[in-house]
């Protein structure tokens, strides 16, 4: 099943505003998706840069979001869900913060799981990539952009 994502902050493909940036306020952007299937029982979300010189940078790892949950306010966690490490090494958000140059794609991820994941505060992408294995129900993804 497919999870449609929005945002009233940017629309898909174009900029995301500078306040969501390292150069701006870096919270989180407020996002939207479409209600997940009846069986799912959490939501999981990572943001990443697939365009950074080093390769796909993590600027976002949030999971055990209640499964009810088909919105995130402006700089907001709901209760209950837990952030992990991203690649600034620190657990929360870290918004975009390309270097000079090309425009970068952020891709906003949602994931409607059959579990609720296992993990500590702090995993990784990696680790909760790991844990979603065989438990995704739908997902979604809006990409933005910023840098150029």
């Amino acid at each position: 099943m497919k999870l449609s994502v929005s945002s009233t902050a940017f629309s898909a493909g174009k900029t995301i505003p500078q306040k969501y940036t390292c150069s701006g306020g870096d919270i989180s952007p407020p996002l939207a998706w479409t209600r997940p299937p009846a069986k799912s029982r959490s939501i999981a979300l990572i943001c990443e840069d697939p365009d950074a010189p080093s390769g796909t940078f993590t600027h976002w790892v949030l999971y055990n979001l209640p499964p009810g949950t088909v919105a995130l306010d402006e700089g907001a966690v709901p209760g209950g869900a837990l952030q992990g490490l991203n690649d600034f090494r620190h657990i929360g958000y870290g918004g975009p913060c390309p270097p000079p140059g090309k425009p970068h794609h952020y891709y906003f991820k949602v994931y409607a799981l059959d579990h609720p994941v296992g993990l500590p505060a702090g995993a990784t992408k990696e680790e909760l990539n790991k844990a979603m294995s065989g438990h995704i129900l739908a997902e979604g993804e809006l990409v933005g952009v910023f840098g150029g």
